[in-house]
Parts: C-alpha cells; structure tokens; sequence
C-alpha cells in the first residue's frame, strides 16, 4: 500500500516541501531513496526502537521509500517522525485519513520522544503558503513555528501523541502565538547600559552617529580604555526592530537551531566571534551551507575584537559582504543567498604591544612596529568602515566621578528620532533604509555642499590623499550628523565633524 507523509527541507533561509512515498509490498527489504544522506539512512533503526517501544513494528516485508525531488540533497534526523508515521499508515497499523493535510517533522530517539529539529520557521512559512492545514513538530520549536499565522501548529513531546492524533482522533494542544503582542512584550532594553560608561563623551558621540546612520566604525586605542565596554553597549542604543526585521533575523537564527522556545526575536543581535575563526565560520558555507557569523548578525551588531590578530583571508572574504548587504555561496548543484545587513564594529590596538607610541607606556613600539602592525588590515576593508575613532584612557577623575552619564535610553530616542528622518527619504527604496545604505546616486541627491564645505572636503581630500570611497563615507557621516542636528543641508561643522573620524586616514596620528 501507498502513503504519501509531507516533511520539508531548509536551503539557505527558505524551505522546500519533500514528499515521502512509503510503499509496502510483498517481499523482504527495506529501500530508502531520493539523495538521502547518513542520518536520513540510519533512521531505520531510531524508528525501529521507537516503535517497539510504543506498541507497533515495523513490518516484515518489502519498504521502498522515496524522498521526492528525488535529485535534492535531504540532510539531517529531523525526517525521523515523517517516516515512522509513513511506514504506520502504509502498513495499515493505524488510519490517518487526514495525513497529507499535515506537515510531520521530527528526531525520534529510541523510547519515542522527539527532539528539536533547525529551520522550524521557514519550514512553517512554506508550511502556509502550499496551503496546509497543521505543522506537527517538536514542542521545543513550537513557539517558533506558530509566529506563522493561519497555520495550526502541533507541538508534541512522544511518537504516540501523533500516532493517536491520527489513529484515534486524540486532540493535540494547538500553540497560539500573538506575534504582535509577543514582539511588543519582549522590546525590553539590554542589560549594558551606556550610563555605566565613565568619561568617554566623544566616543559615545560617535557611537551614536554610528548608531543613527547604520556605519561601521573602528576604536583604536591602548588595552583597558573600553574599547570592549562601548561596543557591548551599542544594540541598547540602536532603534528597536521592526517586526519585519524581527521575522527576518528569527528565520535566519532558526536554520542553526537558535531560537527554539524563545520564539520571535525582539532585541538585535549582537555577535562576537574569536579572532581564530575562519573565513567559511565567518560568510558561511561547508557542503551543507550554513549561516556564517555574518548573517548571524543580520539586523544587529558584529564586533571584532583585536582586528589585526584576524587572519588576512577572513577579513578580506567580509569585503563584498559589506557592500552588497548579502552573502552568496554557491555550489556545483545550488546556490544560496543569505542577507548580511550588519553594523561592523571592529576594535584593535594601535600597535603589537598595545600602546601609542608613547614614551611613559608601559610597553613602547617604534613608529614601524606600530606601522607594520597595521598594515595587518587591508586599506580596501578601512575603506569601507566610514568612522575611525581614538579611544584614549579614562583619567581618574572621571573613573571616580560618582555622577551618572547619559542613558542609552536618553541617546536611542535622539538615534530613532534621525532614523525616522532617514525613513521618510528613502520610503521610495525597497533596498536602502538608512544613511549607511546610499549608494552613489543618492548621495548626489541627498548630500548637496555649500561652496565652504566643498572647499573644506577638498582640502581635506588633498592633504589626506583620501580615495573616492573614503569621500563617499565622509559625505554619509555628514548626513547623519545634520540629522541628528535636525538640519535639512549639510553645512561645514558637520562636514567638519565627519573629517574628525577618519583617524587612519590622517598623516601623524599615531603622535
């Protein structure tokens, strides 16, 4: 007899709908086809054990099962459940009249119960768009998978609670989500709090351009002047995400298996990876592509820590992501396409002992050590971070000032309220949303200069021997400093104020 059991396989952050053909004949054998790999082909004995344990077999004759497409690649245990009620219905042992309106996906372990399984979210999206009627799944992912609305979502711990759904009409405890109210309730502000910043104030104001315009930005400075302490607080001042965002970067998360019970991602991400990382770990790839760092960060915040310590490879493979906002990786039989919307935020001593050159430092490098030490990062990578800032230590004084600086509550409502400008221009693009964004057409448009200013940006140009993208960032920068200041033209102190954070760009900075 021939069952048909639906189950769905993840490709870059979209799913397709597999179809499992279960036959069972006269004969002896059991047959699993349509490019499965290793642990679809271990499945039988999983299913074996679990259905033993539970009261049922499987049975002693000829299985031929088909995952169609049979010329797409199925990877991973999550088709564990779809089988093991396919090789049921196809054996007569229970009745599931209702079967192809479901959607089955789970891992079995041996007494039955059923783990988690990744991509839960665009399995449900595509769940909703071929018109299912329910999701059955994991209870760990059902919170994830029923942000989806006009889809029943089942969640379930044991094989016998599906086996009786549909073998004896046993109702399933359907998971309803509020998406809305969900994502409005978890809104809440991080714990790192820019008040807990001491001194620092022309940081914080370039955390905050950074923060209004979506730039990436780069602090350099000695060991200890809080390099580390600013970046970790720069999500709490970022505007809160939209709920497109919100769905956006949880699909992304769900591939890896990140988000189970917590559901629909309210705060942006924030991703730190260690400096021996690898170029695949950071863009993503391996033969089954996986989301790299990068993508991770999608929405949020991806801080490098000791920039030159990086490998060379791995920070050049980021130089494309970083203009195109997306991550493409292909493969002699696919190709797959992960967004990569990020804010980069790098750190990095000024030289290999750490210090300026200084001579009351306690480690002191010459001029060339410290030159070679940054020649590390490529000046096509420095070319594409529109803000490089001094970090100095913190004097005494400051350090033990009892009074508290400036929330980040206080300074996201000033980035919201720039952001908000920023909207309104560009709410005839589909693709560019913020200053970060423009491309050189834009900037035309939006970045006009005064005779002054165009004569200070010249000078400017010339004495700094600046390149034509560093000139496009400048005029970004400028944007979104008279944004902030509410101002419609970009006038001189704003063209000014931009130059001011092009540390490396400038002759004599490290003193």
């Amino acid at each position: 007899m021939l069952k048909k059991v639906f189950a769905s396989a993840v490709f870059g952050v979209e799913a397709s709908t597999i179809t499992v053909e279960v036959n069972v004949d006269g004969g002896i054998g059991y047959h699993l086809v349509g490019l499965p790999d290793n642990a679809i082909k271990e499945s039988n004995f999983r299913i074996a054990a679990a259905l033993q344990n539970n009261g049922y077999k499987i049975p002693g004759k000829k299985i031929t099962i088909n995952m169609a497409p049979a010329d797409l690649r199925k990877e991973g245990s999550a088709y564990d459940l779809t089988l093991a009620i396919g090789i049921l219905s196809a054996s007569n042992q229970i009745k599931a009249e209702n079967l192809e309106q479901y959607l089955i996906m789970g891992e079995l372990s041996l007494d039955g119960s059923i783990h988690p399984i990744k991509g839960a979210l665009p399995i449900a999206v595509k769940a909703r768009e071929e018109g299912f009627k329910g999701f059955i799944l994991p209870s760990s992912n059902a919170k994830e998978a029923a942000i989806v609305d006009n889809l029943e979502v089942y969640g379930v711990d044991n094989i016998k609670q599906v086996i009786n759904f549909f073998d004896k009409g046993e109702l399933l405890e359907q998971t309803i989500i509020n998406t809305r109210e969900e994502f409005n309730k978890r809104l809440e502000f991080p714990e790192f709090d820019f008040s807990d910043v001491k001194g620092q104030e022309s940081i914080k104001r370039c955390m905050e351009i950074a923060a209004a315009g979506g730039h990436n930005i780069i602090l350099i400075g000695p060991p200890g002047a809080g390099k580390t302490m600013l970046a970790k607080r720069l999500p709490s001042i970022l505007p809160p995400m939209t709920l497109h965002e919100a769905l956006e970067t949880t699909k992304i998360h769900s591939v890896v298996g990140r988000v189970k019970d917590t559901g629909l991602m309210a705060q942006r991400p924030f991703r730190s990876p260690h400096h021996t990382i690898s170029n695949v770990a950071l863009v993503g790839g391996g033969s089954y592509p996986q989301p790299g760092e990068i993508s991770l960060s999608h929405n949020g915040v991806l801080f490098l820590d000791e920039l030159p310590e990086f490998k060379r490879e791995v920070l050049e493979v980021m130089r494309q992501p970083l203009e195109d906002r997306e991550v493409t990786i292909s493969r002699a039989k696919f190709t797959v396409t992960y967004p990569s919307s990020f804010m980069l935020v790098a750190s990095m001593n000024p030289s290999p002992g750490g210090y300026f050159n200084d001579p009351n430092a306690p480690v002191t490098s010459s001029p060339a050590e410290m030159q070679r030490y940054l020649s590390k990062v490529s000046g096509p990578l420095l070319d594409r971070i529109d803000i490089h800032i001094e970090v100095t230590p913190v004097p005494f004084e400051k350090l033990s000032d009892e009074r508290k600086s400036e929330t980040s509550v206080e300074i996201r409502k000033r980035v919201t309220e720039a952001r908000a400008i920023q909207t309104m221009r560009f709410s005839e693009s589909e693709t560019v949303h913020y200053n970060a964004q423009m491309n050189s057409k834009q900037i035309r448009k939006y970045c006009g200069l005064d005779g002054a200013s165009k004569e200070l940006l010249k000078t400017a140009m010339d004495r700094l021997n600046l390149s034509a993208r560093a000139y496009d960032r400048i005029l970004k920068v400028s944007r979104t400093i008279a944004d902030l200041d509410g101002s419609e033209s970009i006038n001189g102190t704003h063209i000014s104020e931009a130059i001011q954070y092009r540390s490396l760009d400038r002759e004599g900075w490290l003193g």
